[in-house]
């Protein structure tokens, strides 16, 4: 666990192949003004690679490494280990890394605290390093994150501390976290100086929710549209009947049906329909799950009838959707069909399109 301390404390960021430049920047960002405000040098950082070369972000820009991953298993093993390893990745993490598990293990048994990022709590999971723990995950990656770390308890919140795992969701959470990780070490003054400096009005909690509210996402306090539209969200893999729906809400359906179209300019049938085809959009850009897996997912019986709106609402075939992600470089996040170690294996298409 990351205890109070006035001493010098590093962090060494292994930076994952397209990895969140936006995550990784507020993470050291928290660290260079901590720096800043205290007026002297009690935060360092390293960034980390495979193999000491410069690492490319998901919006293309590279960031130099100042050592190779061996390099740092080395000095992990010496005394002048690093305070705090730090996985960073993003949407798309790369294949798996047995000398990068190691090292993690390494990090665990001389009980240096994981800090992952994003998609680098899925490499976490994957070394085994997660389990019973508590684990803030990516709202777009939780459903699969949950089917294939099941003993692990993974929520939908900014980031989370258990014991000497800290996980966080990505984006800009890691602002927050970090901004946690000072004040542990150097008190709410210092971190209210950050802030200033940083523009920032307010830092969120462990344990704050991912996205905004409901209300805010749709711009509506309708409360009986609310509720339907919350009920939907939460049943896109087994759609209710609109009649079901509509009994929850507490007004009539001809009540509901004018709200909608006044307050969202579709049906509720409509509007349902366009939730469960963005959640197939989504599964088809970011999974190797068969196109039938996907339509069942999203609540559709018949892969034919399933094609047939999908082509409507986009005009081109989901296998168009999933052809056109990977031409433009985006990896896949989950392939079920290497699990072997029951684990996330991704495939390379990024590291060869972008070579």
């Amino acid at each position: 666990m990351l205890t109070a301390q006035t001493t010098h404390r590093s962090f060494s960021f292994y930076l994952l192949p397209s990895f969140s430049l936006q995550a990784f920047s507020c993470a050291v960002e928290v660290l260079r003004l901590a720096n800043e405000a205290i007026g002297r040098n009690v935060y360092s950082w390293q960034v980390i690679s495979e193999d000491g070369q410069p690492i490319m972000s998901s919006c293309r820009l590279a960031v130099s490494a100042d050592s190779a991953l061996r390099n740092e298993r080395e000095r992990t093993q010496k005394s002048n280990a690093t305070s705090a390893a730090v996985i960073c990745g993003g949407s798309a993490i790369p294949r798996p890394d047995r000398q990068l598990d190691a090292w993690l293990r390494e990090c665990r048994i001389r009980r240096i605290p994981l800090i992952s990022i994003g998609g680098g709590t899925i490499v976490v999971a994957r070394a085994g390093l997660a389990d019973g723990r508590r684990c803030a995950v990516h709202w777009e990656q939780l459903p699969l994150f949950c089917e294939q770390f099941p003993g692990i308890e993974s929520t939908q919140t900014a980031f989370e501390h258990d014991g000497d795992l800290h996980t966080c969701s990505g984006g800009d959470a890691p602002f927050d976290m970090f901004l946690h990780l000072v004040e542990r070490d150097h008190g709410s003054a210092i971190v209210n100086r950050i802030c200033e400096k940083a523009i920032a009005y307010r830092t969120r909690s462990a344990g704050e929710r991912q996205r905004l509210p409901l209300h805010s996402r749709v711009k509506l306090n309708h409360k009986a549209v609310m509720k339907v539209i919350g009920l939907m969200e939460a049943s896109l893999d087994e759609p209710m009947p609109v009649d079901d729906l509509v009994a929850l809400s507490g007004i009539s359906r001809r009540q509901i049906e004018r709200l909608f179209d006044r307050e969202l300019g579709r049906s509720p049938n409509r509007y349902y329909m366009e939730l469960r085809l963005e959640r197939a959009q989504l599964l088809l850009v970011s999974t190797n799950l068969p196109v039938v897996e996907v339509a069942v997912a999203c609540g559709f019986i018949s892969p034919s009838h399933f094609s047939k709106v999908y082509r409507e609402a986009y005009g081109c075939a989901p296998h168009q959707t999933r052809l056109a992600a990977r031409a433009d470089g985006r990896v896949d996040l989950m392939d079920p069909a290497l699990l072997g170690l029951n684990c996330t294996e991704l495939s390379q298409h990024r590291l060869s399109m972008t070579a």
